[in-house]
């Protein structure tokens, strides 16, 4: 059965193969779609960690969201560290982080924040490298930036100003790295944190008294174009790389950690003395917690408190639209597969034929025969299926990096997500469609009218 299968192919391989290349295209195409999709489910579901709430600076709620956790658009603007000061200290969070960037390292972000971020947000991981920050100017980075910069423990570096990679006045300096063989370290579970509340413990809620200096300056990162302010530092402040996380799956991969007074160390007298943060992370202690928190922290000028899961959901809402387009995409090429599988079909209706009839003279089973003539439909799909799998897999592969740059999202190319099994099953579905009615049509010659003629 199946060397006779073979041989139609063959005799006809050239329509055969642009057959099953049509069906490959289309099923690479959506399982590219389907992997871009598992990773924006995935990271949406673990993107922000415990913390339910973040408050910055007023302007869009998506903009902070996505600046804060995923590392991607500019600031919304800063905020000030009484602040930060007034949310560590209210009984309603349990945890509170306070949040730095504005500066990068050949285009990746340089992020302040309290080395006891990691074990709250993480849980226990070992580091691949060295140990987390303590002192300010040393710095860890993500796994992903690491392996794309070629940074060890005990490399050291100069920061740029601005969000993204400077060619001016801030352009990052490059300096030799050193290679050093450091011993694994568990990450600590309790880093000194100086913003730990000394009234947790008591009952109620505090108003968080008006801060008279002005929140939510515009962030003059995306304006300078890599140009520091005047007094800056960018030029004489080296940081030294002391540990590289493990892979996280999450756009903290592609991030440079320090401390949090790292930006008012290279931005001058002036962002000393005035010290600002871009956004607080926090944990709450429940959820009527994060509603008071957020109620109490909307009230001040300048200043917003983001539901973090809404902010995700919106964003992931968005895709799921611009999804649904592609999906109408996706559907015209399907069709225009099963066409192509019909039409080479059709151009081989003839000499099928003239195979069915003979099949049927020698005496061969109904059931013989059509399986026959569905399989030579099945066996294309099931070639153009198995070529699009290994295209669709081997394209995300290959994007994967530029996808993650770009938005942060984890494309995990070498795992089978559940929607691939559905397609599997559509496809064949479709495939098998396409064949009946050539086959039918073939099956209902007369097989001695064929011979005859």
């Amino acid at each position: 059965m199946m060397t006779l299968l073979w041989r139609n192919l063959w005799h006809r391989k050239g329509l055969s193969l642009l057959t099953a290349l049509s069906v490959a295209l289309t099923v690479g195409l959506l399982v590219f779609l389907i992997l871009v999709k598992a990773g924006i489910e995935e990271g949406a579901a673990k993107g922000y960690g415990p913390f339910e709430l973040v408050v910055g600076a007023d302007g869009s709620e998506t903009q902070l969201v996505l600046n804060t956790f995923y590392h991607v658009d500019v600031p919304t603007g800063n905020i000030p560290y009484e602040i930060f000061e007034g949310l560590a200290k209210d009984p309603q969070t349990a945890a509170a982080y306070a949040m730095t960037t504005g500066d990068n390292y050949n285009g990746y972000p340089i992020v302040g924040i309290e080395p006891a971020y990691f074990p709250e947000r993480y849980g226990d991981r070992r580091l691949a490298e060295g140990r987390l920050y303590a002192a300010s100017g040393e710095v860890v980075l993500g796994a992903h930036a690491a392996r794309e910069l070629g940074v060890h423990v005990g490399g050291t570096f100069k920061g740029g100003h601005g969000l993204v990679e400077s060619h001016g006045a801030g352009e990052v300096e490059n300096h030799e790295v050193e290679n050093h063989e450091v011993e694994h370290h568990e990450v600590e579970d309790h880093v000194a944190e100086d913003h730990e509340a000394e009234d947790h413990g008591e009952e109620g809620h505090e108003e968080p008294a008006e801060v008279g200096h002005e929140a939510g300056k515009e962030e003059e990162e995306h304006e300078a174009a890599g140009h520091g302010e005047p007094g800056d530092a960018h030029d004489s402040f080296e940081y030294k790389v002391v540990g590289i996380l493990p892979m996280l799956n999450t756009a903290d991969d592609r991030a440079v950690f320090t401390t949090v007074d790292y930006a008012w160390k290279v931005h001058g007298a002036e962002a000393q003395q005035h010290r600002e943060v871009t956004a607080v992370l926090v944990k709450p202690k429940s959820i009527g917690g994060a509603q008071a928190l957020k109620l109490a922290y909307d009230k001040l000028d300048n200043v917003q408190a983001v539901y973090t899961s809404k902010a995700v959901a919106d964003v992931v809402n968005l895709v799921d639209q611009g999804t649904a387009m592609l999906n109408v995409v996706s559907v015209l090429c399907v069709l225009l597969a099963a066409i192509s599988i019909l039409l080479s079909l059709v151009a081989a209706a003839g000499e099928r034929s003239k195979d069915a009839g003979l099949l049927r003279l020698i005496g061969k089973p109904a059931s013989f025969i059509w399986f026959t003539l569905l399989g030579e439909g099945l066996l294309i799909t099931a070639i153009g299926l198995a070529a699009g799998l290994a295209i669709g897999h081997l394209g995300s592969y290959l994007g994967a990096t530029a996808m993650f740059e770009f938005s942060g999202i984890h494309v995990n190319a070498l795992t089978v997500v559940e929607g691939e099994g559905l397609l599997a099953a559509g496809t064949l579905l479709v495939g098998a469609a396409a064949s009946l009615g050539p086959a039918f049509r073939v099956y209902r010659a007369d097989p001695l009218q064929l011979f005859r003629s």
